[in-house]
């Protein structure tokens, strides 16, 4: 086995790449991992390894690696890797994709590193106002997003994901879910379109998630392909309706599955198939969001805007986060953890709101209590749709923290 080979040294001077690659190197890779494999003919097993933290963990990293290499079966031939200070479930990804590539076996798989945190069964109805996305080939974004504490983690296979790249970000996706501890945040993953995105579902059916979201959905049998490949597992579901036809079929999409719980939208891509400018302003999406936002209230589902993409730009956010709660959303992807407190700022009630909620609330109750029909506050007379709007601002204050559970306790001691 060849050691003390220098970082530096090993990237400048190799003559000739490997035979298979997985993982990303360079400047961008920090906290990554790059392998290579030569496959030799005289049976010998050789393992070149250079690490940014070759002091504390080289010898570590060369036992996991030889080890699990001749596990999976890479055992004749030349193990190539260039270390950035990668986490062992990156090395284990890593050497997953290499290793299916290398033996033509997309089943393949290296044993998880388990975080050990519990993960709560998927619940239909909870706060999905923020959605942070993390491109599902870079790791340094996911190890701490949760710090962040957005309503949902979207590790992405799709967009954010060079096609070239797709096999190792499934490996590192998968891995990822298994051995970091996520908090309180809903797991998503946003897989592949058509058949690419039936394999990525199968290939993540044994790890810890929640929801998966179904780009670029067009008609109901698309969703019920879907709906096969998740099997028997607890899986959620959101289409993401990103084309004219898909929106126009939004009711169709929605009822196409009892796993759905929202219908989001992909403006970019809406607005290539229009063939229309995207703008600050929206006029040229206000159609598709509103009929989006009325299929998925139709059906019983949540309706959650599409993403803001100028992460510089509070003051535009903040107007586009208010705009969408104005036509009926209930969140909006993020695509920087920034913008995940302006998010909750702003669908969020005011005090004011909470406060007039909390009293027809409580007036609701009374009436109900004593088997009365009709409803008053004061002198005035309240209607049915505006004690449910009231009784669905307090039940989103108390979910997002505005509100504790106990307020009409903590109420009634301070008036007494």
């Amino acid at each position: 086995m060849r050691q003390g080979i220098e970082f530096q040294e090993m990237t400048e001077t190799r003559v000739s790449e490997p035979a298979f690659q997985a993982g990303r190197r360079g400047d961008s890779a920090r906290g990554d991992c790059w392998m290579g494999w030569t496959p030799s003919k005289d049976g010998n097993f050789d393992l070149e390894l250079s690490s940014k933290v070759e002091v504390l963990y080289g010898d570590a990293i060369r036992e996991m690696l030889t080890n699990l290499a001749k596990d999976v079966g890479l055992e004749k031939g030349l193990l190539e890797v260039e270390d950035r200070g990668a986490l062992p479930f990156i090395h284990k990804a890593r050497l997953e994709a290499l290793a299916q590539k290398t033996l033509g076996n997309p089943d393949l798989r290296v044993p998880p590193e388990e975080s050990g945190a519990s993960i709560a069964e998927p619940i239909r109805k909870r706060p999905r106002r923020s959605r942070l996305y993390l491109p599902g080939n870079e790791p340094k974004y996911m190890l701490n997003a949760a710090l962040h504490r957005p309503d949902a983690v979207i590790l992405d296979l799709e967009d954010s994901v060079a096609p070239t790249a797709k096999a190792d970000a499934l490996c590192l996706v998968r891995h990822a879910l298994h051995a970091l501890d996520w908090g309180d945040c809903e797991r998503m993953v946003r897989v592949n379109q058509g058949e690419l995105g039936l394999a990525d579902i199968a290939a993540l059916l044994d790890a810890p998630f929640h929801l998966v979201l179904l780009p670029k959905i067009e008609d109901a049998e698309e969703v019920q392909k879907f709906e096969e490949a998740a099997g028997d597992t607890p899986l959620l579901f959101m289409p993401i309706l990103e084309t004219a036809r898909g929106v126009l079929k939004a009711v169709d999409i929605a009822e196409a599955s009892t796993r759905n719980v929202a219908l989001t939208l992909g403006l970019e891509d809406l607005t290539v198939d229009l063939g229309v400018v995207k703008t600050p302003e929206g006029a040229e999406t206000l159609f598709a969001r509103s009929f989006v936002v009325h299929a998925a209230k139709a059906c019983g589902l949540q309706a959650i805007d599409s993403v803001y993409g100028n992460v510089g730009d509070e003051e535009g956010l903040r107007a586009s986060v208010r705009e969408a709660k104005a036509l009926g959303f209930e969140g909006k992807g993020c695509v920087h953890p920034r913008q995940i407190r302006v998010v909750h700022e702003e669908l969020a009630p005011s005090a004011e709101q909470i406060e007039k909620a909390c009293a027809i609330v409580e007036a609701f109750e009374e009436a109900e209590a004593q088997g009365e029909a009709v409803v008053s506050l004061g002198s005035k007379m309240i209607d049915p749709p505006v004690v449910q709007r009231a009784l669905n601002v307090v039940r989103g204050a108390e979910s997002a923290g505005l509100l504790a559970a106990d307020w009409r306790e903590a109420k009634e001691e301070s008036e007494s």
